[in-house]
């Protein structure tokens, strides 16, 4: 996901209203997500779909990394060649 450009990526709600269409037009094109204020303050993200299904791939990776790391901490894994031999295994199956 590219970053966002502070001077082109935040608008307020009335501006987004007014251009739904062109909005997401520049979020597709651009692949940067679009912050939209209320009040002055922000309310919510506008998101390209590929962006957004990238950005979820990568925190589930996370999520599978820092589940891997507590349990090998807990002392619930297995080594290398052992693996290897079960993966192999269930291939053969």
């Amino acid at each position: 996901m590219s970053r966002i450009q502070l001077d082109e990526d935040i608008r307020p709600l009335s501006e987004f209203r007014a251009n739904v269409a062109a909005f997401i037009d520049k979020v597709r094109e651009t692949k940067r997500p679009l912050v939209i204020t209320k009040r002055g303050k922000s309310a919510a993200i506008l998101m390209d779909v590929s962006e957004y299904e990238a950005l979820l791939q990568k925190i589930e990776m996370l999520m599978d990394i820092h589940l891997a790391e507590k349990q090998l901490s807990d002392g619930h894994g297995i080594n290398h060649q052992d693996a290897k031999t079960q993966i192999f295994y269930r291939l053969d199956q």
